[in-house]
């Protein structure tokens, strides 16, 4: 599988951005991800990104760190951070960034220490990729945080994109699949990634599924767009 998100996170840092990173989902239409986006300061992050980075607190593990934007404020802050990623590309630009503690590795298979925060930021649940993957991805998640740890993560409720009827309700495929599993394929100067799935959650799904894995699920705030930061924590 080409690592077509790394290839582009590695040219942007070596000064050879020429074009975005394209999108297909099952969902829509092409879209695109804007490279320089990824390298975004803490004053272009969303306020939810914000909220989120200033909420952690202790040991962090940055789940799917991407350039490592948020890894490095944290860093910058005084914060134990580890970054990590299954792409080598992103790890490369994050160590080139100055990110000091850096693992590649898909989050599944990494078991090494526990953690007070664990962030799970642009839409991070979305690694889970389904719907009944959920559950043992939250209870992986749980064994990587400490007894009083948190886990930060922000989501979507992508119901919105879907054509709403007279009555307020909306028109939802019938193909027996949570409306928020998407299937996405990217694309970079003539590379392209294999499928892979994704998942947008909305706020009571991740609450059921939280309490059924031994977690708690508090709302923490909203966004402007169906979008919202959660924070989970060990049940007691």
């Amino acid at each position: 599988m080409a690592d077509v998100l790394g290839m582009a996170l590695r040219d942007y840092q070596q000064g050879n951005y020429t074009e975005d990173i394209k999108t297909f989902s099952s969902l829509d239409e092409e879209d695109a991800i804007p490279v320089p986006y990824l390298f975004r300061s803490y004053k272009e992050m969303p306020q939810i990104e914000q909220k989120a980075l200033q909420l952690a607190k202790g040991k962090v593990l940055d789940v799917g760190c991407g350039a490592g934007s948020h890894a490095l404020y944290l860093q910058e802050k005084g914060l134990e951070v580890t970054a990590l990623d299954s792409s080598s590309g992103c790890i490369s630009v994050c160590k080139e960034r100055g990110v000091k503690n850096v693992v590649q590795q898909n989050i599944l298979a990494y078991s090494d220490q526990t953690f007070d925060t664990i962030l799970l930021l642009m839409n991070g649940i979305g690694l889970a990729g389904t719907l009944k993957n959920v559950a043992p991805f939250l209870k992986h998640l749980g064994t990587l945080l400490a007894p009083d740890g948190q886990i930060l993560l922000d989501s979507s409720d992508i119901i919105y994109m879907f054509e709403e009827d007279e009555d307020g309700g909306y028109w939802i495929p019938n193909d027996g699949k949570y409306y928020g599993e998407v299937t996405f394929t990217m694309a970079y100067k003539g590379q392209k990634s294999d499928a892979f799935d994704w998942i947008y959650l909305d706020f009571n799904t991740l609450q059921n599924a939280c309490w059924d894995n031994g977690l708690n699920c508090e709302l923490i705030m909203e966004g402007e767009h169906f979008d919202y930061l959660a924070r989970l924590t060990h049940q007691t």
